[in-house]
């Protein structure tokens, strides 16, 4: 098993009227090919800003990241962006701010799809999901559940190499939640997810365990 994605002492400060935050201090984990990570914690122990760093989208103040052993800190804004859009998918915790909410269910796939250069094939995923019969819906007339769920379809129609998802299931009732936890137990990508669900952390083939500053 090799390591798809590493934060080698990755150190995060912002600066606020009120002086420097830390929000990561020289922090390193290794994100492994295959199954679930899960970086665990409480709210303010860094999570969030973590995720944000694995998944390009948030270069550290100092320290490293690597996607299949590559450097990525060093690298331009336009070239992080095409690495997100062919490699990494980041799934947010508010289920509709991940999909196209005027467009329909399929459309949404189609959208992934066509926006990484590759085939589509709706009816696949759909049924990957648990979702068929509802390409003809509009993201509003699903469930939050189904919606986080279509979200990590849109991963997959897009060919990402890892899903990143942010305390996927914090918004979400008890019955969706389980129907995210279900998908993201069979994605036949590796995921990264931040989250405090103990459920979550259960499933987990590895935990890198997070506190509060």
């Amino acid at each position: 098993m090799a390591d798809l994605l590493q934060a080698q002492d990755v150190h995060v400060t912002y600066r606020t009227p009120a002086g420097s935050v830390t929000a990561l201090a020289d922090v390193s984990v290794s994100v492994p090919d295959q199954g679930m990570t899960v970086l665990a914690g409480p709210s303010g122990s860094g999570k969030s800003t973590l995720l944000r760093v694995l998944s390009l989208v948030e270069k550290p103040t100092s320290g490293e990241v690597l996607l299949n052993g590559s450097p990525t800190v060093p690298l331009s804004a336009a070239r992080r962006r095409a690495l997100r859009r062919k490699d990494i998918a980041l799934v947010f915790q508010n289920p509709a701010d991940n999909l196209i909410t005027h467009l329909t269910v399929a459309d949404n796939l189609r959208a992934a799809a066509q926006a990484a250069g590759r085939p589509e094939d709706v009816e696949a995923v759909l049924e990957q999901l648990g979702l068929p019969g509802t390409e003809n819906w509009r993201v509003p007339a699903l469930s939050g559940g189904q919606q986080q769920r279509l979200a990590f379809g849109c991963a997959l129609a897009r060919g990402a190499s890892v899903v990143l998802a942010d305390e996927p299931t914090s918004q979400l009732d008890a019955v969706s939640a389980d129907l995210v936890l279900q998908t993201l137990a069979t994605l036949p990508v590796p995921v990264v997810v931040a989250s405090h669900d103990p459920r979550l952390i259960s499933l987990a083939d590895k935990t890198f365990s997070m506190v509060a500053a």
